[in-house]
């Protein structure tokens, strides 16, 4: 049994933006500054560039490696890079497909059969081979490329804004993703993908980058190779180097400890690319810190999947007025993810010590077709909040709208926002699947933190409201509003106190870890009959030394 990769606290090598760096590569593309693009009538064209002939990049104390941006790019032109990945089911395995635009029409050209595996982009796309200044090899590897990492324009009369996603997915079961870069837009190689820290030591080197041949053949690129020299210099916390700003490490996004807008929603599956200012995450769970798995910290504003940091929408100044009702309008379809990040803890700050508790990460996600909007107002000098549901027209007009119970106020450090009630509930149940222990975390600030399946109907590629520090309220907040859009989900992983499972006395065996969204029904859904999701485990050794087995489900194989 395999252990899903994580990239575990790595920073940015280099800071510097994305845009500049396209304004020095745009001579370089071969496109006139000012020639209009003409009407796509084949596939886009594709190609490798560099935005300079060096670079160089930090190796900060205390980190395994450093990031190997190497600043090369892939342009677009023609028409825009599309690509469509999805998998009908665990049971399934993923499918990738281009979309190519002619005109009005699109043709779908399927890719090869196991070339994508998961969503975090393409792998083996790039080859980079690192030589010493002495000519001597030191290091041979292969890059993955998300398309949707990093992307700026190289022409004046490109699109402005780009409509596809921001990264590619990390969330284990994600079920389908958009990938894509704009007609006149390039997309960093560099960042997203799945990728390692590179452990070059500080010292002068050489990378000559190509694409893979695989790839070359698949959108007609032609065989060439770019040469960059790079320079690695060592830097140390206190000043010890360069006059840098130290960049934030890549937040494995997440509900990373719902704490004050400092620590921001970190922990979701990482992604290089939020930028230098970014928060860092806070503190791991002792469970996942314990295997290295960096990812998916819980309860804690910033939590996204490293690329979002999209504002709250405004909440309404005043309650609604008028009578309640609910009409007959799409309404939001709220469904479960099976549980992963599943470890043994011996339990957080304000847990009973001697315990063994079991840790899981969990995500309730919206299958559309329309968003979850939930206003809260509060009681005056009480820490609670009326809620209320929202209901729109096909033409985004808010038409009705329903009392859906209550936001509490909740004080203790590492949560410190308001908490829509009733919005999850986790179990751990027997062989039998009945009831054994229920978790004590059951109110939740929604968040638009992963991106679950943006092949579905009425998908929102740019929600706002991804980051607990702008959808959850302060201390004297008299109203919030919390959504969760179309084909994202909310994740969070128990492991604050009264969160995971106490399972010091249950005997050795298998369980199941069930996750369950809207479980009093207090909100309207399309279909209340696919809001449950198991995850197997089997818990061994004996107390003071609990073990837990994740076995795959169906394909996915993520403990």
């Amino acid at each position: 049994m395999t252990r899903h990769p994580i990239s575990s606290g790595t920073r940015l090598g280099r800071t510097a933006a994305v845009a500049a760096a396209l304004t020095a590569v745009a001579a370089g593309t071969g496109a006139a500054p000012l020639a209009k693009a003409a009407p796509a009538t084949t596939a886009p064209k594709l190609k490798l560039i560099a935005a300079s002939s060096s670079v160089t990049l930090d190796r900060w104390e205390g980190e395994p490696g450093v990031s190997l941006d190497l600043g090369t790019y892939v342009t677009v032109d023609g028409g825009p890079l599309e690509l469509k990945v999805t998998r009908p089911s665990y049971k399934k395995p993923v499918t990738a497909a281009q979309i190519i635009h002619e005109g009005k029409k699109t043709r779908t050209k399927p890719l090869p059969a196991g070339l994508v595996k998961d969503f975090s982009g393409l792998p083996g796309f790039l080859k980079v081979t690192i030589s010493k200044a002495s000519g001597a090899k030191v290091l041979d590897t292969t890059q993955a490329f998300c398309p949707n990492s990093a992307a700026g324009r190289i022409r004046p009369d490109a699109p402005a804004t780009s409509k596809y996603p921001e990264e590619c997915p990390r969330n284990p079961f994600t079920l389908g993703s958009v990938w894509g870069v704009e007609n006149g837009w390039a997309a960093n190689t560099g960042r997203g993908g799945e990728s390692r820290p590179a452990d070059l030591p500080p010292g002068d080197y050489t990378a000559k980058v190509s694409v893979a041949k695989t790839y070359r053949d698949l959108f007609g690129m032609a065989d060439e190779q770019k040469t960059i020299k790079v320079k690695v210099r060592q830097v140390t916390e206190g000043g010890g180097g360069p006059a840098a700003s130290r960049p934030a490490r890549s937040a494995m996004a997440g509900h990373s400890g719902h704490g004050a807008a400092a620590s921001a929603h970190a922990g979701h599956h990482g992604v290089d690319g939020r930028g230098a200012d970014s928060p860092a995450p806070p503190a791991l769970s002792h469970a996942l810190e314990d295997l290295g798995r960096a990812t998916h910290l819980g309860d804690g504003p910033g939590h996204t999947d490293g690329s979002r940091n999209a504002p709250a929408l405004k909440p309404n100044s005043h309650r609604p007025t008028g009578r309640a009702s609910v009409p007959n309008v799409p309404k939001p379809d709220l469904r479960s993810l099976p549980a992963w990040d599943i470890a043994i803890s011996d339990g957080e700050d304000g847990d009973a010590p001697g315990k063994d508790y079991l840790a899981f990460s969990a995500n309730v996600w919206n299958a559309g077709p329309a968003p979850l909007v939930v206003d809260g107002f509060r009681s005056p000098g009480k820490n609670l909040m009326d809620a209320y549901q929202y209901f729109y027209d096909a033409n985004g007009k808010q038409i009705g709208y329903t009392p859906t119970g209550s936001m509490e106020w909740d004080p203790r450090v590492g949560h410190e926002h308001w908490h829509f009630k009733d919005f999850a509930s986790y179990r751990l149940l027997s062989a039998n699947q009945a009831e054994i222990v229920r978790s004590g975390k059951e109110a939740f600030c929604l968040a638009n933190t992963d991106a679950v399946d943006y092949t579905v109907k009425n998908a929102n590629w740019h929600p706002n409201n991804t980051d607990l520090s702008t959808a959850c309220g302060e201390q004297n907040s008299v109203s919030v509003r919390e959504v969760l859009d179309v084909g994202s989900g909310d994740t969070y992983t128990q492991y604050r106190p009264g969160q995971s499972f106490d399972v010091t006395d249950l005997p050795n065996g298998t369980y199941f870890i069930q996750v369950i969204a809207n479980p009093e029904h207090r909100l309207q859904e399309t279909n209340l009959k696919n809001n449950v999701a198991l995850r197997k485990v089997v818990l061994g050794g004996k107390p003071g030394a609990r073990t837990v087995t994740v076995p795959p489900h169906d394909l996915v194989n993520a403990p």
